[in-house]
């Protein structure tokens, strides 16, 4: 049963990180410059950089607890 519940974190983890970096590079591309948006989405650390300097306060979070929960859920893995 545990390792169903960490498989299972670890997937909607994941799952929640890559929509909310989409999510952030749309938000990036219908702003300008956009050239951001290309570099969010190869180097993925600035995706929350550049999330809070344009106002998605909200996209930024979630990416960042995302990647936190993520993390956890990938050490209990081990």
């Amino acid at each position: 049963m545990k390792d169903t519940l960490v498989v299972a974190a670890t997937i909607v983890f994941f799952a929640l990180f890559a929509t909310a970096h989409v999510t952030i590079v749309a938000g990036l591309v219908r702003k300008p410059p956009r050239w951001r948006a290309l570099l969010a989405l190869v180097a993925f650390p600035f995706a929350p950089y550049f999330a809070l300097r344009e106002r998605m306060r909200g996209r930024a979070f979630v990416w960042l607890i995302a990647l936190v929960g993520y993390a956890i859920a990938l050490a209990f893995s081990w």
